[in-house]
């Protein structure tokens, strides 16, 4: 549950970077491997998941849901 709550947090707090109406971007990381990247879109208020993987091209999702993304960011990092 706590490494959920670290998540949330990370999300909100990248919102309010993007207070200025630029997009922010934050990496989250496994051991040292950037697993994704999450962007803030401000005026869309919608977040950006693209999925590194080494084997393929990586791949985009959008989400309007912060408990959704929150939920997908969690699993990558399982």
């Amino acid at each position: 549950m706590s490494q959920l709550q670290g998540i949330l947090t990370r999300l909100k707090s990248l919102q309010e970077q993007a207070s200025g109406g630029e997009a922010a971007q934050r990496f989250f990381e496994v051991n040292g491997e950037r697993k994704c990247q999450v962007t803030y879109h401000p005026k869309t208020k919608t977040y950006e998941l693209e999925v590194f993987n080494m084997k393929e091209k990586s791949k985009k999702y959008q989400f309007d849901n912060i408990d959704m993304i929150t939920i997908e960011i969690f699993d990558l990092i399982q």
